[in-house]
């Protein structure tokens, strides 16, 4: 299944939508609660089109923020010498060119 990246800001900002409405919440309380501007939810809402550390604050505010943890966790390990060799592994400080 591949996805474009608007395609995936708008199902978050669909289902952030969907959260929204089951509490029964303006966009003005979710907004307060979020410390964010109503105008930043309505835009999401409407483009998908939102800045990072907002979206974390909607995502605390309706309970969600640890679903975050997981965007860039690694694979599981397949054996138990791939999970010993991760933990003995420095991690790298930077990338090759």
């Amino acid at each position: 299944m591949l996805f474009t990246t608007e395609e995936v800001a708008q199902g978050l900002a669909a289902r952030m939508k969907q959260l929204r409405l089951a509490r029964d919440w303006k966009r003005d309380t979710l907004a307060e609660r979020a410390g964010i501007s109503a105008g930043t939810v309505k835009r999401f809402e409407a483009t998908g089109q939102i800045a990072l550390d907002n979206l974390l604050k909607l995502a605390l505010a309706l309970g969600c923020l640890e679903q975050f943890e997981a965007v860039f966790a690694p694979p599981p390990a397949r054996s138990l010498a791939e999970l010993e060799q991760r933990d003995q592994a420095p991690a790298r400080q930077r990338g090759r060119r």
